[in-house]
């Protein structure tokens, strides 16, 4: 079973040496995310979830984990997570089912993860 939290940060370290060997074509999709995220129509949970959705669709497993963690920092629930696997497993069929059951394992790892970490408040 994949550690969502634990594979996350691992991927990060790997995109940060990519960054250092392609620092223009990272900076460029750096710029693109940016710009797709920014809140305009659609706020940026909303656009965390389409993202999610396409991820399970494609069936990345690693833009999964993104995105899952993602749209938590963004307030999503755990309604709102299985409402948009429920459209990526309409547009992605069968093997979006599996991809999405990923999606669902992620979203528990990180709301237990988040829930568990110590409270800055003071």
């Amino acid at each position: 079973m994949t550690q969502w939290p634990d594979h996350t940060k691992q991927m990060s370290a790997k995109i940060r040496n990519l960054r250092t060997a392609t620092p223009d074509v990272m900076k460029a999709f750096a710029g693109i995310a940016q710009a797709a995220l920014a809140p305009k129509a659609l706020d940026t949970k909303t656009k965390e979830l389409i993202a999610l959705a396409i991820a399970v669709a494609v069936r990345c497993d690693d833009c999964i984990g993104f995105h899952v963690k993602a749209a938590l920092e963004q307030g999503a629930t755990r309604d709102e997570v299985t409402e948009t696997l429920g459209m990526a497993v309409y547009m992605g069929a069968g093997p979006a089912v599996m991809y999405a059951s990923h999606a669902i394992d992620a979203y528990e790892q990180f709301k237990n993860a988040s829930s568990a970490a110590p409270s800055t408040a003071a």
